[in-house]
């Protein structure tokens, strides 16, 4: 249970482009009862913590997981390896500095890297890898509580690179009984993986179910 230096106003009080509250801290307790209450954090450097809860939400459920064509004869071939857990710091901070089109600059401030990675110490954030030979080429991070994963960034150096480690982990995700991902806001590209919006009320309902579930703590990489 959080204390009350952690507790967030309810989600209803944010506003129509999802911004709840500001300030606090990035600890790991306040992290975490940001997901368990339907909020996560996103800012610029420079900025105050700015905390969310958009309406609509955007999710994968598993089983809506859209592969192309092309990305099946990609997986097909195999040309890449997977892992989990295998170097979070390096997946963050490659988010954190990978160019992304259109976008000017990182909303992963140094203050966000130290505390997911903190919480990956801890066995709450996970990240997944894709490699060429020895080559780190593409990955993402997320948070695990309960049967949800919450998605924070993904990157690629290869094209679908990002795709490829994303698919591999909702597969291993929907083998885990896990139940629905987290994927924030809109993009193309988890759009095209089958993700969609959903009413914010029943995204909370989703949390209160997915909560009561074990979280799968620790490390994920004996898992691929």
């Amino acid at each position: 249970m959080a204390s009350k230096e952690t507790d967030f106003p309810p989600v209803e009080m944010a506003d129509e482009d999802g911004f709840l509250a500001w300030g606090g801290d990035l600890g790991r307790d306040r992290l975490l009862q940001a997901y368990r209450s339907g909020i996560f954090p996103w800012f610029n450097p420079g900025e105050p913590i700015l905390w969310w809860a958009p309406d609509p939400r955007f999710v994968l459920f598993p089983d809506e997981l859209k592969v192309s064509d092309s990305m099946r004869r990609l997986l097909q071939k195999a040309p890449w390896r997977v892992t989990l857990d295998n170097c979070f710091a390096d997946v963050i901070r490659a988010c954190k500095k990978v160019k992304r089109a259109g976008q000017k600059g990182t909303w992963i401030t140094d203050e966000m890297e130290a505390a997911y990675t903190q919480l990956h110490r801890e066995g709450w954030a996970h990240s997944v890898e894709v490699w060429e030979e020895e080559e780190l080429i593409g990955g993402l991070y997320g948070v695990s509580l309960g049967n949800m994963f919450f998605g924070e960034s993904m990157f690629a150096l290869r094209s679908n690179a990002s795709k490829y480690g994303f698919i591999t982990l909702v597969a291993v995700l929907k083998e885990k009984g896990f139940t629905l991902i987290d994927c924030q806001v809109p993009t193309e590209h988890l759009a095209s993986l089958g993700a969609r919006p959903i009413a914010r009320k029943e995204f909370m309902g989703l949390l209160e179910k997915g909560l009561k579930k074990p979280t799968l703590h620790g490390s994920w990489s004996q898992w691929i």
